[in-house]
C-alpha cells in the first residue's frame, strides 16, 4: 500500500456521529470524510464527476503546497482537470514575489466571473502568498465578490475544514492567519511527477531582504523535525521516487529553531543514506549562511547534483548593504573560489535583480563583473518590482525605467553569453540524464535532466520516464543539448 492508502484508511475510519477531533490531522481527515459526503450528493444530482481545477502559480514551495491541496481534493472526491472550463471548483495557488504575479490574478478573476456566470455553481478558491496581504484582501472582498474562499499561507492544512464551511455557507469565506508555529505532517498528497518530489524541510524566513515580501507572507523560520522528513522520503522512494529536492526559503538556516539544533549538512548526510534513493536536490542557499561543512558533504557525496543555486543579487557593495543581504561583493566571490575548488564540476546558478533604489549604471557593471568571474551557468534576471509593505518600496531614488532597461539588456547579453559558453564545454560529454518527460516539440525525443539541471533532448521510449541512462551530449543548443541514450 502507497502513502495516499494509508492515508484514505485514517481518513475512512472517521466517526461523522462524533464531533470533529481536536487534534491534527485526524481534524481534517474528519473534515474530508465530511466534504465526501456533500461531493458525493453533487455528483448524484448533476449524474456526472465533479472536476475541480488547481493551478500553481509560484516557486517551489507553491508547487508543494499545491500537491497537497491537490491531494484533498481527489480525497474528498473531485477528479482533476486542467480546463478551468469544464471545472466545477477552481484554486489558484498564488505569488506574489513580483507585482505581475499579482495582476495576473487579477485578470485572471475577470475570466472567471465570466465562467461564474454561466455556471453558478461554480467555487472559486484563492491561497497562496498575495493572499497574506491585506491590500489584496480589501480589493477582492470589493471587486471580486464572486469567489467562495480564500486563506493564505499558514493554514494550508486547514484546506478540507474550509471547504466544508464553504458548502455551509453562500457567503465568501475569508480565514487568514498572521503567522503560526504549526506544522501539520501526513496530508493527502497528488504528485505532479512518479519518479521526483519536492520536500518541504521548512517553512518561513528571517532575513528581511528590503526588498522581499516573503518574511511578511511567509512568515518567521520553521524547521520540520528531520525524523519526519526521512520518513517521508522514504516513503516517497518505497513509492517509486528516485530525485528529491529539499525546499526552503533558505536552507542553510535548517535546523536552527528545533529543540536539538541540526546543521543542513547533517541533514544531508542522513538523506544520503536512504536506499533506494539516487539523486539529491536542494534550494535555496543565502550566501551569507553556506557553510565550510554543506561544501564537504557536497563535495564527498553521490547522490547529491553538481548544482548550486546561489543568488547574488547584485555585485555593488552599496546596494547589497541596502538589499540588506549581509554579505559583499568580495566575500560572495571568496565562497564561489571555495565552492568550485572543492568541487570543480559544480554548476552555479544565480538570481539578479537590475533596478533596485539608487541602482546605477555602474552598479550594474559591479554586478556583470561577478557574473563573468563567477561563470554562471545560468542566470535568472528581473528588473526590480515595487512590493508594498517592504522597505525597498518606500526607499527614495527609485530608479527611472529607461535606467533599468539599459542595464537590464547589458546584463542579460553577458548572462546569456556566459551560459552559452559554459554549455558548450560539455558537448560530446556522457553525463547520466533522468528522463523526465515526452519531448513537447517531437514525441519521438525524451528529455532528461542531468545532475547541472540541464536538459537533454534524445530518441527513446515513453516507457524510460524515471529512469537514470546515460547520455551523450552530441550537440549543443546553447540552453540544452541534443543526443543519444549510451549503453
Amino acid at each position: 500500500m502507497g502513502y495516499n492508502d494509508d492515508i484514505k484508511m485514517l481518513i475512512d475510519a472517521q466517526d461523522l456521529t462524533l464531533p470533529p477531533p481536536e487534534r491534527e490531522p485526524q481534524r481534517q481527515y474528519y473534515f474530508i470524510k465530511k466534504c465526501r459526503e456533500i461531493v458525493k450528493k453533487k455528483s448524484e444530482e448533476l449524474g456526472r464527476p465533479l472536476y475541480a481545477c488547481s493551478v500553481c502559480m509560484g516557486c517551489q514551495m507553491n508547487a508543494r503546497d499545491s500537491e497537497k491541496l491537490s491531494g484533498i481534493l481527489v480525497q474528498v472526491g473531485y477528479t482533476l482537470t486542467e480546463s478551468e472550463e469544464d471545472a466545477d471548483l477552481v484554486l489558484y495557488n498564488t505569488c506574489t514575489v513580483r507585482d505581475n504575479a499579482n495582476q495576473r490574478v487579477y485578470g485572471r478573476l475577470g475570466y472567471l466571473n465570466s465562467l461564474k456566470k454561466k455556471n453558478p455553481h461554480l467555487r472559486i478558491i484563492l491561497c497562496g502568498c498575495m493572499m497574506q496581504e491585506a491590500s489584496v484582501i480589501e480589493k477582492i472582498r470589493r471587486s471580486y465578490r464572486f469567489v467562495d474562499l480564500i486563506f493564505g499561507t499558514h493554514n494550508i492544512f486547514k484546506f478540507a475544514q474550509l471547504l466544508c464551511t464553504m458548502y455551509e455557507n453562500q457567503e465568501m469565506i475569508v480565514d487568514i492567519w498572521q503567522e503560526t508555529d504549526q506544522i501539520v505532517e501526513e496530508l493527502p498528497v497528488q504528485r505532479k511527477y512518479a519518479y521526483k518530489s519536492g520536500i518541504n524541510i521548512m517553512f518561513g524566513c528571517n532575513n528581511f531582504c528590503s526588498y522581499c515580501i516573503v518574511p511578511y507572507v511567509r512568515g518567521r523560520e520553521r524547521s520540520r523535525e528531520p525524523k519526519e522528513i526521512l520518513r517521508e522520503i522514504e516513503r516517497l522512494v518505497e513509492d517509486g521516487v528516485v530525485e528529491i529536492m529539499l525546499l526552503g526559503q533558505n536552507v542553510n538556516s535548517y535546523g536552527k529553531n528545533l529543540e536539538e539544533p541540526i546543521t543542513f549538512a547533517a541533514l544531508l548526510r542522513e538523506v544520503e543514506k536512504i536506499e533506494g534513493l539516487k539523486r539529491i536536490r536542494f534550494m535555496t542557499s543565502h550566501p551569507k549562511d553556506l557553510s565550510d561543512e554543506l561544501i564537504e558533504v557536497m563535495r564527498d557525496s553521490r547522490k547529491i547534483c553538481r548544482h548550486l543555486h546561489l543568488p547574488v543579487q547584485a555585485g555593488s557593495d552599496r546596494i547589497l548593504q541596502a538589499m540588506n543581504r549581509r554579505y559583499t561583493k568580495e566575500q560572495y566571490l571568496s565562497l564561489v573560489q571555495k565552492i568550485k575548488t572543492a568541487i570543480p564540476d559544480i554548476a552555479i546558478t544565480t538570481d539578479i535583480i537590475v533596478g533596485f533604489p539608487g541602482e546605477t549604471l555602474p552598479d550594474v557593471e559591479e554586478t556583470i563583473d561577478v557574473v563573468k568571474k563567477v561563470q554562471y551557468d545560468n542566470a535568472f534576471t528581473f528588473i526590480y518590482s515595487k512590493r508594498t509593505g517592504t522597505p525597498a518600496a518606500s526607499m527614495e531614488d527609485q530608479v527611472p525605467e529607461e535606467v533599468v532597461r539599459e542595464g537590464f539588456d547589458k546584463l542579460l547579453k553577458v548572462v546569456q553569453d556566459t551560459a552559452r559558453e559554459r554549455a558548450a564545454l560539455l558537448q560530446g560529454k556522457v553525463m547520466e540524464a533522468l528522463v523526465e518527460e515526452v519531448n513537447e516539440q517531437d514525441p519521438s525525443l525524451m528529455t532528461g535532466r542531468l545532475s547541472n539541471n540541464m536538459l537533454v533532448h534524445f530518441p527513446a521510449s515513453e516507457s524510460m520516464i524515471g529512469k537514470l541512462v546515460n547520455v551523450s551530449l552530441d550537440t549543443c543548443h546553447g540552453f540544452y543539448y541534443t543526443g543519444h541514450i549510451v549503453d
